[in-house]
């Protein structure tokens, strides 16, 4: 999933029970048609071609939501202009429900479906668009027959300027800009870029890897050779945690928005999309998440849960195992960097110390529940928090499989013999592949208790004592820091999601809805104006007033905020000099990918 910080609320539409299923349909193709007319109305349109054997109704889905961005979106909103011919003539049709259309053919023969899609939503789940540029995700605009099986064949034909690229993870047609697909579940997990944008690729293991980037020039010299540099080093490093490369090429898809706060990205089977602020580039935030989607190759793009198995497209699908699917893999995105040498060990455990600071800074709350919330978007704080708590749950694992086996055997044994054991023969895991495979990996020693008092639990971490074993410290520094009083995402950093009772914005003030143009001096678009905010206030008198400038219903409203301080505990993890040497050898099996003492 895009790793972010996103606080989203997305209403789940329940799946209708329909009384019939589609009637057969056979030879799907799809159009793209996007081109600077197109563009103009920041839209494409999306044809979709099959034959029929008969009158018989038929029943063809958009899906309501993308695998690996837990909401609902409802596609379906997007579309306008739909009409349903054939052979030239108009057929009937209706809506069944809100993503799906209701046909009805004359006869036998070929139908031909259009409508047009507005792509004007920046989000790497959906579709957007400039003038010479267009990002759509599968999911977004092919249909499906409804209550059919999804294991048919399909093309894409993409149509637009002679002069512009297109960028997908879908194999190639023997005609000019034609891909093929052997599913539906492959169809709509190869998201497209067209356009104008910078595309080059290097081989890393023997198979290539893309990098296309809009806009064209956004990321180019040396920011691009580092990018470059840094993905040969820690992809090899994902490799080899569970021994295979699972694609025959991959593609970074990335956007670099000016008016887009922060990053994220998300998945799919070879590609990733991610969309970042320019100012992210060049920074250590861009390769920790392109090593997390790139880890996702593995940990939920091909091993992933049972209850997550098949997707289903036209409802929500949540799970309790969230946490392993995005938390580990994080953790994986972390561990991959450094063994790689992209990041320090200091740096390392710094992003550890991080996560155990995101983690003590929101309300209790079980990696279970969390998982499970995920498609609600939690409005306390818990909203992606299975990501940072997963991350330290499966490092303690790590630590413990480790210790346990005289450094013999660790996390990543678990990752691979999983993979092998249930993606391998084409299932999800369950609860009990999952437990036995880390009981098995540390020796035989049952994890049930850590399971119900950390995962299922709400039991803090037990990380004195765990981190003991790896060599590490963990410390709590107590600070007395300025603090806004605010709640921003990183898909967007300047918008207020929620504002502190109480606290130094709501007493000026400032309303859930604004926009952040300044604060104090510092210009908020800057992802570093709060870090900078709280270094030049810190040592001022509570009260001191600072001017902060918002944008409210389009109008500039500058508010006047006092200044407020709280206590703020912050967490730090250290080596231990004291360690014993088989808890060093813990700690840098888990930097270096070695076992043994």
């Amino acid at each position: 999933m895009l790793r972010s910080v996103s606080v989203l609320v997305a209403l789940a539409v329940p799946a209708t029970a329909l009384a019939q299923q589609s009637a057969p349909v056979s030879d799907l193709q799809y159009q793209l048609t996007y081109t600077a007319a197109t563009a103009q109305g920041r839209s494409l349109t999306v044809t979709t071609r099959f034959q029929v054997g008969g009158d018989g109704t038929v029943l063809l889905s958009l899906p309501s939501w993308t695998p690996g961005a837990y909401e609902v979106s409802n596609f379906a909103r997007q579309v306008s202009n739909f009409s349903a011919t054939q052979a030239g003539a108009a057929i009937v049709w209706d809506k069944a429900d809100p993503d799906t259309w209701r046909l009805r053919p004359a006869g036998r023969g070929e139908v031909t479906i259009t409508f047009d899609f507005l792509a004007d939503q920046l989000d790497n789940a959906k579709a957007w668009s400039q003038p010479d540029f267009l990002l759509v995700n599968g999911t977004n605009v092919f249909l499906y027959p409804e209550g059919r099986s999804l294991e048919f064949p399909a093309r894409v034909t993409v149509a637009t300027e002679p002069t512009w690229k297109v960028a997908t993870g879908m194999a190639p047609g023997s005609a000019p800009r034609t891909y093929t697909a052997g599913n539906y579940h492959d169809l709509v997990d190869m998201p497209f870029f067209i356009g104008r944008f910078d595309l080059d690729s290097t081989l890393v293991e023997g198979k290539w890897v893309r990098l296309a980037t809009y806009p064209a020039g956004a990321m180019a010299g040396a920011p691009r050779a580092t990018f470059w540099d840094e993905l040969t080093r820690y992809l090899p490093q994902a490799i080899a945690v569970f021994g295979v490369a699972p694609y025959g090429s991959y593609s970074n898809l990335l956007i670099f928005e000016p008016d887009f706060g922060g990053g994220s990205a998300l998945e799919h089977q070879n590609s990733h999309v991610g969309v970042y602020t320019p100012l992210l580039i060049g920074s250590p935030v861009l390769p920790s998440i392109t090593a997390h989607e790139i880890l996702h190759l593995w940990n939920v793009k091909r091993l992933r849960p049972a209850d997550m198995v098949p997707y289903t497209y036209d409802q929500w699908m949540p799970t309790p195992w969230l946490w392993v699917s995005e938390g580990i893999t994080d953790y994986y995105a972390d561990v991959a960097l450094v063994r790689a040498g992209v990041i320090d060990s200091t740096a390392f455990l710094a992003l550890t110390a991080g996560k155990m600071q995101e983690v003590a800074d929101v309300p209790v709350v079980s990696l279970e529940d969390a998982s499970i919330n995920a498609w609600i978007g939690m409005t306390d704080g818990t909203g992606s928090i299975y990501y940072p708590k997963g991350s330290l749950a499966g490092m303690l694992l790590d630590i413990r499989i480790r210790a346990g086996t005289g450094n013999q055997k660790s996390l990543d044994d678990v990752m691979r013999s999983l993979y092998r054991s249930t993606y391998g023969k084409g299932k999800g895991f369950t609860p009990k592949d999952w437990w036995d495979a880390v009981s098995a990996a540390a020796g035989g020693v049952s994890f049930a208790e850590f399971n119900e008092r950390y995962i299922a639990g709400r039991e803090p971490f037990p990380y004195a004592a765990d981190f003991a074993l790896a060599g590490l410290t963990a410390t709590v520094d107590s600070n007395h820091v300025a603090r806004v009083g605010i709640q921003t995402s990183a898909d967007s950093a300047t918008t207020v999601l929620a504002v502190t009772p109480d606290g130094a914005f709501a007493e000026a003030g400032g309303l859930t809805g604004d926009e952040l143009v300044r604060v104090g001096d510092f210009d908020a678009s800057r992802p570093s104006w709060a870090e900078q905010f709280r270094a030049k206030y810190g040592s001022a008198t509570a009260g001191t007033t600072i001017p902060v400038t918002v944008r409210r219903e389009g109008q500039v409203v500058t508010l006047q905020m006092p200044l407020r301080f709280v206590t703020v505990l912050t967490h730090r993890l250290v080596p231990d000099p004291n360690a014993s040497p088989a808890a060093v050898a813990v700690r840098q099996g888990i930097m270096s990918r070695t076992t043994g003492q």
